[in-house]
Formats: C-alpha cells, structure tokens, sequence
C-alpha cells in the first residue's frame, strides 16, 4: 500500500524513462545527414543572404531536396555559428 514507503513498480518505471529524456508519444526527429553538395549550395545562399523568407525557403528546399523546416533551422543554427565566432 502506499504508506509503507515503497513506490509501485510502474511509477519507477515512468520517472526512470522521463529522467533517460524520452518523451511520452513522441519521438526526437533523426539528425540530418546534408550531402556535400547541399551544405555547399547553402553556404553559398547563407553568404549572399543570412535570412529567407518563404518563397526563397521553398525554392531552395525543393532544389536541395530538403524539407522547408530543414532549410529553416539550418540556416537559424548558421547564424548562432557566425553569431558564436564573431
């Protein structure tokens, strides 16, 4: 029973997967691999311009092969890289 100091073993089970960081119905997103030729082609934009809007954002992707969120966060996570060596 619950006053005698001992935790079911369910509820342990439910604390020791949230502390392992998963989280309950969803899954993290895989990382993505960009090819060579896809870094290159967007480093090449990220010199000319550092923000897209969305019509660039969907061109590129489509271009690349990319989906728009991928383009979106690679290019927010190379402006934290500039923002970082600067």
């Amino acid at each position: 029973d619950e006053s005698s100091g001992y935790e079911s073993e369910s509820a342990g089970a439910e604390r020791s997967a949230a502390a392992a960081g998963e989280t309950r119905g969803r899954q993290r997103r895989a990382r993505t691999a960009f090819t060579s030729e896809q870094i290159c082609r967007l480093e090449k934009t990220f010199q000319r311009q550092k923000y897209l809007g969305a019509t660039e954002r969907r061109k590129l992707a489509a271009a690349l092969q990319l989906s728009e969120i991928q383009i979106k966060t690679w290019f927010q996570n190379r402006r934290m890289k500039l923002k970082r060596q600067i």
